[in-house]
């Protein structure tokens, strides 16, 4: 059994980077425009398939805390390949469509369950002095970067794959699309609490935890969802503005692969970076870098717009890893999937209503209005966010170093 568990750690590394290894990504706006779609068109399918994650998103995550989580990655992993392999034949709209309700299915049963499964398994070998990984906090932080840098090779292969043809990139991504759920065949489910009660009580737990619980918990959830939408939302934009930049289409896997190397190189750091900077030091790193990238992004041109976008690229790697860390490590094992899930929940119900309006306003008011709405919009709410959480986090170190208030 410890055998298994060691193993699950190497096991869900390399699921991680399959799982991100998405080669039709880095080309994905330019494949959908090669089939007829606009931009407007293009944002709707996005729209769909948060739609779906929106819907079984939380649910998911209670599956995995009570029916398991190796058995829910499996689902989601059979899910992704049947969808993969629907892409083969992809060539309208509703196509398309059908193609983001499967993954957005398949995308939320994994999402969530892998980082509760890698964490449970570091937990326990850690608790029994048996060797392991990095340790759980390390072991987040490892496998975001791992799932950056497989999103990089992905940008890679993929401008290779366009030496033939965009039908090479969509055959490579059917295949590569099979491989994590043979991989997850190998999984071991980690001992852990099973959750006792009745489905009500809780979700009425779960709310708690939420709103009532540890303040920095909230707060930390917020950040996550604030600065995740934004990421999604020039996750979209970024190969609209390399077209508009001149940028040949060759070269989008290739920039794609440097942008996801920043941000695992920058999780893979994170931690070193806020020892040196201190927590209120790197959240503002966080919340800057962003704006600096989106001004120099609008108010740049060519290949200077491009690498503006490095900046909002670091920001993500640093937040992924340390926001992350922060609410999985003040969370019960019991319900840890199910608040991992509503956390992505939170970003995908906000882009199933702004995301068509992003792709509007990219096509009718242009990209460097709409980038600077961004920066209008995003400014005032990362302060809003970011500044009572530094507040949280101060307050709870100080009640920790209390011995009034220490727990025993």
């Amino acid at each position: 059994m410890n055998r298994l568990l060691q193993n699950n750690i190497r096991t869900i590394y390399l699921m991680g980077f399959f799982h991100s290894f998405m080669v039709v990504i880095p080309v994905f706006v330019p494949l959908l425009q090669g089939h007829g779609l606009s931009m407007s068109e293009v944002l709707q399918t996005q729209a769909m398939f948060a739609l779906t994650i929106a819907l079984c998103e939380v649910p998911s995550g209670y599956i995995a805390d009570t029916w398991g989580r190796r058995e829910t990655i499996l689902l989601g992993a059979a899910l992704n390949a049947v969808g993969f392999l629907s892409l083969l034949g992809a060539d309208s709209f509703m196509d398309f469509l059908l193609y983001e309700v499967i993954l957005g299915v398949g995308f939320s049963l994994i999402s969530g369950a892998d980082l509760a499964l890698l964490y449970d398994t570091e937990l326990y070998l850690q608790e029994r002095g048996l060797p392991g990984g990095a340790g759980p906090g390390k072991s987040l932080s490892r496998l975001i970067a791992i799932e950056a840098a497989a999103s990089g090779v992905a940008g890679v292969v993929a401008s290779l794959l366009l030496l033939w043809s965009l039908d090479a990139v969509v055959l490579v991504q059917a295949f590569t699309g099979l491989l994590p759920l043979l991989l997850g065949l190998t999984l071991a489910e980690a001992p852990r609490p099973r959750r006792q009660g009745e489905h009500r009580d809780n979700a009425r737990r779960i709310v708690d935890l939420l709103l009532f619980g540890k303040p920095v918990v909230f707060w930390t959830a917020f950040a996550i969802a604030v600065f995740g939408l934004l990421a999604v939302y020039v996750f979209w934009i970024y190969q609209k503005y390399w077209e508009l930049q001149g940028v040949p289409l060759g070269w989008f896997g290739y920039i794609w692969a440097a942008f996801a190397l920043t941000v695992s190189l920058a999780a893979r750091y994170s931690a070193a970076l806020e020892q040196r900077l201190g927590t209120r030091g790197v959240l503002c790193l966080i919340a800057l870098l962003p704006l600096l990238g989106l001004l120099g992004m609008a108010l740049g041109s060519g290949w200077i717009g491009v690498l503006f976008g490095f900046a909002i690229q670091i920001s993500r790697g640093l937040s992924m890893s340390l926001f992350y860390e922060a609410l999985n490590r003040r969370v019960p094992g019991d319900f840890r999937a199910t608040v991992n899930s509503l956390v992505s929940l939170a970003v995908r119900a906000i882009f199933i209503v702004t995301g068509p309006v992003l792709g509007f306003a990219l096509d009718h008011y242009g990209m460097q209005a709409t980038l600077l709405g961004l920066v209008a919009l995003f400014a005032p709410v990362a302060a809003l966010v970011l500044v009572p959480l530094v507040l949280r986090i101060r307050r709870e170190r100080a009640d920790d170093k209390d011995p009034a208030v220490a727990p025993a």
